[in-house]
């Protein structure tokens, strides 16, 4: 396997796409979507103002866009990430910060559209009856 890695350093700021067909490091900036064949590891002090579409990918950094992995996203405990992300598996360390949904599927098969599939009833007990009826809503 080939385990070839290009590294962006921290001095360096890029505007426009970037693809790679293996591994890649991230350490700047990047304005632009980033493509990636193998495992796109994101530096803490990486902003990424982008969608990325890997094979996995290991965020410690800041991303806002949105993120498509054909395997495992994991987001360490630095990660800053503002958009959606879909991958097979998923590993979140504590003081993420995200903002955004998540779908995560290990079969790797598209799963039906959010408005298919009914969500299960609650099991809410019913409310203490006060006499005030302002704001409740009975069955």
């Amino acid at each position: 396997m080939d385990q070839t890695q290009s590294v962006i350093g921290p001095d360096v700021e890029i505007t426009g796409n970037v693809k790679c067909g293996s591994n890649i490091q991230l350490n700047g900036k990047l304005n632009g979507d980033l493509t990636c064949g193998g495992l796109a590891s994101i530096g803490r002090e990486c902003t990424l103002k982008g969608n990325v579409q890997t094979e996995s990918i290991a965020l410690s950094g800041a991303l806002n866009g949105n993120i498509s992995a054909r395997d495992k996203i994991d987001l360490k405990s630095t990660a800053r990430l503002h958009g959606d992300i879909r991958a097979k598996r998923l590993t979140v360390e504590d003081g993420v910060t995200f903002i955004g949904k998540v779908e995560v599927n290990p079969t790797g098969a598209t799963g039906s559209k959010p408005s298919d599939a009914k969500a299960p009833e609650a099991d809410i007990p019913p409310a203490k009856d006060s006499g005030d009826t302002k704001g409740l809503f009975r069955r």
